[in-house]
Parts: C-alpha cells; structure tokens; sequence
C-alpha cells in the first residue's frame, strides 16, 4: 500500500430554498450500454488521521442502522465479559461470513468446546451467504438451518460469555441481558455517542444506531486501541484471519489481506466501515440498500485518500451483463 495527498471530495450543494432536508448525493451510477439507467443515493464520511473530519457527503450526523458494521463492537463485548477467545476464533465472533466448509467447522468446534449445541442459537434458518457456497449446499441435499446462517460465529461467542458467567442462555439476544448491555456500553465509548434507536437486526441481535461519523470514528478506536485492550485484540484478529470475517471471495478479505493494517467490514443495506492503520477512517451508507455499489464507492473513496493498491481495481471491478455479455458496470459518481 502506498500514500499520496488525498484528494477533497467535491461537497454537496445547497439545498434548495424552501426544502425540508437536503437530498442525499448520487454516489454511484448504473451504466448499461453506455446510457445511466440509474443512480444510488447516500452519505458518506472520512476521518482524518487526527479524528476530525476530512471531507462528508450527505448526512454523516443523523443516525443510521449500522448492520454488520457493529460486530467488532459486538465481539468486543464478549472479551469483556471475560470469554477467552483469540485469532481465528474471535475473527469468527466479528464476522458476516460466507458459509465456506472452514466457517461452519469452527462454528461446531465453538460450540462443542462451550458445552453448547447448534440448537442454542437463535439465528434463522438460512442458506451460506456466498451464493456458491448456496448451491454446493443445497446441491449436497441440505435445508437451511441455524448454524449456516453468517452471524453464527457471533452467536456462539455471545452464547458462550453467556454460559461462563452463568448468564441466562435463553435470552442472550434480549436488550437487557447483562451481555448486551456490555454491547452497548461498548458502542457508546467507541463511538463517542449515545445510541438514539435499539432495533432487532437479521440475526436478532439487539441493532444500536450510531451516525457515520460516529461509526467511522468507532472503526478508528479500534485500530488505535492500546495492545492487549478487548477492542485492539478484536482488530487484531480480524486483520490477521479475514477470511473468517467474510470469505474467499469477499471483498472485507481482499481488502485486509492486501492492506496490511487495515480493518474493513459491511453490513446489510449497504453500510461499510473502514479504518487505516494511520487512524484515518471512514463510513457510508447507500440509502436503497444496494450492496452492489460497494466496491466501487469504497475503491474510489481510497483512492481520494492516496491509497494505492492492485486491490483497489478488484473492488471497483462490477460489471453489468447482457446476455452474458459484460454491457456496462457500477461506477462511483462523486
């Protein structure tokens, strides 16, 4: 990885007069033939290496649902309440991952090392989330189930800190179980903020609301954490085992494996969350949700930021097909 000067990102414009809200920025396009058939709006933030803010699109204080992108915080959690957990195994409590044979195997390991089963967890039936993984699932005959689903690892290790305090099993999804409520104290220090909405995400684990600045700069935490403290072991171990955070073919993988120092992770409806080893950080959410522009917007948000990586065109790389001919692609459009 190399460094140049950063490049500003062009801010937004006023809104009109009169206007309520302003209306978020295009920040990716689809372009098919030639022709733009359509445009994805969000908001977008970038932390300097000093904490403050470098440059935002959009609405960077209001608060979003950050998904996935909360699961080092999450997985912080469970360190706290003294669950030891190290490299591969607490990569796994951070990940979305893809179901790949090597994800599920550990998932049953955890589980059998904590005197639990796979019919503890309360995630949902669901397919591997790498739709290669799918079909060479349902191809061997199996039906959805709870331990396929991309939370798993997270739910094993929340299980897990449940049973060593002799916390109760059953309810370590409630918002009010001992657990969860070191999850939010945790969200609450690394963000700087308070959290002002509780949802229930996919999985059904408690979903706590942050800002993008205020999850940009909880990914920033992390990196900077003193050695040996629950948030720097956490990034420690996803930095050095991606492939458990994600998969083979994921880009949070590719990222990190090619990044050294880096710590990058998505989360459903089009969030992604990133930090520099530097400190540098930075957030975005696609307000429709789609996952599809990711890669694009997050390889042209590094490259403002002087990155410079054979990576960087692997992610921005997303093609459009016609006919199963490649027709046009997804492109940053900020």
């Amino acid at each position: 990885m190399t460094s140049s000067s950063p490049t500003p990102i062009p801010e937004q414009a006023p809104a009109p007069e009169g206007a309520t809200a302003p209306v978020p920025p295009v920040l990716a396009e689809v372009v098919r033939s030639g022709f733009v058939e359509g445009r994805h709006r969000g908001s977008l933030v970038v932390l300097a290496a000093d904490g403050s803010v470098e440059s935002a699109l959009g609405d960077v204080a209001a608060p979003v649902f950050p998904r996935s992108t909360n699961k080092p915080m999450q997985a912080a959690a469970v360190l706290r309440a003294g669950l030891e957990l190290s490299g591969e195994r607490l990569a796994l409590a951070a990940a979305s991952h893809s179901g790949e044979s090597f994800h599920l195997d550990l998932v049953r390991t955890m589980l059998a090392e904590h005197g639990l089963t796979p019919d503890h967890l309360r995630t949902p039936p669901d397919l591997p989330l790498d739709p290669e993984e799918a079909e060479s699932y349902l191809a061997s005959g199996r039906v959805r189930d709870r331990l396929a689903m991309n939370c798993s690892g997270k739910h094993t290790a929340m299980l897990a800190a449940a049973a060593r305090n002799g916390w109760p099993l059953a309810s370590y999804l409630d918002q009010d179980h001992p657990l969860q409520q070191l999850v939010a104290e945790g969200v609450r220090a690394a963000s700087g903020e308070e959290v002002a909405h509780v949802g229930t995400d996919g999985c059904g684990a408690p979903l706590l609301s942050l800002s993008l600045t205020g999850l940009a700069r909880a990914f920033r935490h992390f990196v900077l954490a003193d050695p040996g403290t629950p948030e720097r072991r956490v990034a420690d171990a996803m930095r050095a085992h991606p492939e458990y955070v994600a998969g083979t073919r994921r880009p949070d993988t590719w990222l990190m494996q090619a990044l050294p120092g880096t710590l990058s992770k998505m989360g459903a409806e089009a969030v992604q969350a990133l930090a520099l080893p530097d400190g540098r950080a930075l957030a975005f959410k696609i307000d429709d949700g789609a996952t599809r522009t990711l890669g694009p917007i997050l390889a042209r948000l590094l490259r403002r930021m002087g990155v410079d990586s054979p990576v960087l065109a692997r992610l921005e790389d997303a093609p459009l097909l016609g006919g199963g001919v490649r027709v046009g692609e997804i492109r940053a459009a900020f």
